[in-house]
């Protein structure tokens, strides 16, 4: 399968569009952890009972996209992210009208059902349309979807809910996603290349289990998973910390998440680049090296002042989401050509199978004592920290597809 002849420009232009289509999903996701102090006030519940909420989408994100891996590479890539892109813009407006927490959770299952896959689709299109020595470029600008979502999406999305309620990021998301919608519907191309190689119905299922039995399968699903995993023991639980523990105001994670946001907005593009020219493989220990010590000081930081915290947050989640972009990058180069969309739809289902285990055990661990204070999260520290340990040491053991085509292309930016 060849790449699609694209003039730089137009390579941008459709870069940036899957980096907004990213975009809302990464909000979606990443809106409920800063508004777990509302949803504990206006439901009555804890910190772990929101880590369910959380765990839900993760888990059911993950089924849906263990199940696309039967069917990503048998529809046009475009026709397939449209469909699945209006089903997720539903989900968001279910969860905006839910009047019970738990509708909130069966809306929160139908958002992972359906966004669950867009990832897979947004990361297969970048391994059609972008050569293996400059996906990592390509990805660091997709990931910045991650920044944008810290920057703009959840910071406006806190600021909403403290005015109009719990519900406002949702309906903000219905509407963003809807105009994304409709630019996507015009600028995408077919992308339908990879259908001339599609496999007979009969063969999809004995194939997705043939993709566990590749060996380097196995160990690239091992660290997509476990790499979740550690941020999860700790992501979801940041706010209700800051809020129960150290005093700050659900209004001001707005400025928490704003700071780290403006560090990755920068750093994920730094990141592909470096990861293009040092290596997928060093760069990813690099950066999850680094991320140790602030996942360390995150889960154990002591009382002190909203600047001090604001400061090191952009710390926390440049480590934390820069040690994603070489990952992505190199799990594009893992599988064969006329296997990427399947590979990469198990290789994201396991990866919110991962985000899913470690909200679950994440919040299994924390109770709130008698003063409002959340317990326990230090431990989620140590553990985030040792399972980094071994992520480190077995991206090693994560290797390409021998002799696997380097299609050319042009800058991805």
């Amino acid at each position: 399968m060849t790449t699609l002849p694209l003039s730089p420009a137009r390579e941008r232009i459709l870069l940036w569009l899957l980096a907004l289509t990213q975009f809302t999903v990464v909000m979606d996701f990443m809106v409920m952890m800063p508004l777990a102090p509302q949803l504990m006030r206006a439901f009555n519940i804890e910190a772990s009972t929101v880590s369910g909420a959380v765990s839900v989408y993760a888990w059911c994100a993950g089924l849906s996209g263990l199940l696309a891996a039967t069917y990503i590479d048998r529809f046009s890539r475009k026709r397939l992210l449209l469909t699945m892109f209006f089903l997720f813009n539903l989900s968001n407006l279910a969860c905006a009208l839910a009047p019970t927490f738990h509708l909130l959770v069966w809306s929160r299952a139908f958002a992972g059902l359906t966004g669950g896959v867009l990832a897979s689709i947004v990361m297969a299109i970048i391994g059609d349309l972008i050569p293996p020595q400059r996906r990592g470029a390509a990805t660091g600008i997709v990931m910045t979807s991650f920044s944008m979502a810290a920057v703009a999406g959840v910071p406006v999305g806190v600021v909403l809910a403290a005015k109009f309620g719990w519900q406002s990021p949702f309906y903000l998301l219905v509407v963003f996603s809807l105009i994304i919608w409709a630019l996507a519907a015009r600028v995408l191309p077919k992308l339908d290349g990879h259908l001339s190689k599609r496999v007979p119905l009969s063969e999809v299922v004995p194939n997705l289990i043939g993709l566990f039995r590749v060996p380097r399968h196995l160990s690239a699903f091992l660290l997509s998973g476990v790499n979740m995993l550690t941020g999860m023991l700790v992501i979801p639980f940041i706010s209700p910390v800051l809020v129960n523990n150290l005093g700050v105001q659900p209004a001001e994670i707005t400025y928490v998440y704003l700071a780290g946001g403006c560090a990755t907005l920068f750093s994920s593009r730094l990141i592909g680049g470096w990861a293009d020219r040092a290596g997928k493989h060093q760069v990813y220990r690099y950066m999850a090296m680094f991320s140790i010590l602030p996942m360390l000081f995150m889960t154990h930081m002591p009382q002190m002042p909203l600047l001090a915290i604001i400061l090191f947050f952009p710390f926390f989640m440049t480590s934390v989401a820069g040690r994603n972009i070489p990952l992505q990058a190199l799990m594009t180069t893992i599988p064969e050509p006329a296997k990427r969309g399947a590979f990469l739809s198990a290789n994201s289902a396991l990866q919110q199978l991962g985000s899913g285990v470690g909200a679950l055990i994440g919040g299994m661990g924390l109770h709130s004592d008698s003063s409002g204070h959340i317990i326990g999260y230090g431990s989620n520290g140590y553990m985030a920290a040792g399972l980094t340990l071994f992520t480190v040491w077995w991206v090693g053991r994560v290797n390409g597809a021998v002799g696997a085509p380097a299609p050319a292309g042009r800058p991805a930016a």
